[in-house]
């Protein structure tokens, strides 16, 4: 059995190609600071879902913005992969917002109040356990 199939491989590739592509072949001034973090390519290769998270900007309007430029990019993207991917179809690339980052640091936020919290709540509970026991 293999350990990678074919598409996962491409998407590899694809991540790998985007992500040089936007940051330096894409040049409107309206695209901010954008990462590719992640993409998956369908069965038949025939479309690549491309995920992206802007660094600092989580305002909806900015997002929808950078969304439609790289949407109107994908053309120019399409044949700058084709240019240096060996593949007879490059599939036709459909971008994303990728939520999981945003929504990973706010979890993350929330399991560091809940600790600080049980940590002030303990810290108490000795103090109380110290005066008592005197």
């Amino acid at each position: 059995m293999r350990e990678f199939k074919r598409t996962d491989r491409v998407a590899d590739q694809l991540q790998k190609e985007l992500a040089v592509l936007i940051q330096r072949e894409v040049k409107d001034p309206r695209l901010g600071m954008v990462t590719v973090s992640g993409v998956d390519v369908s069965r038949d290769l025939g479309y690549a879902d491309v995920y992206i998270t802007l660094l600092g900007e989580q305002a909806p309007e900015r997002i929808k913005e950078n969304l439609q430029v790289l949407k109107r990019a994908a053309g120019f993207l399409r044949s700058q992969i084709a240019k240096r991917v060996k593949l007879r179809h490059v599939p036709e690339l459909r971008f994303h917002y990728d939520e999981s980052v945003v929504r990973g640091q706010q979890l993350s936020s929330l399991i560091d109040e809940a600790v600080a919290s049980d940590r002030d709540r303990q810290g108490d509970d000795d103090e109380v356990d110290g005066e008592e026991t005197r």
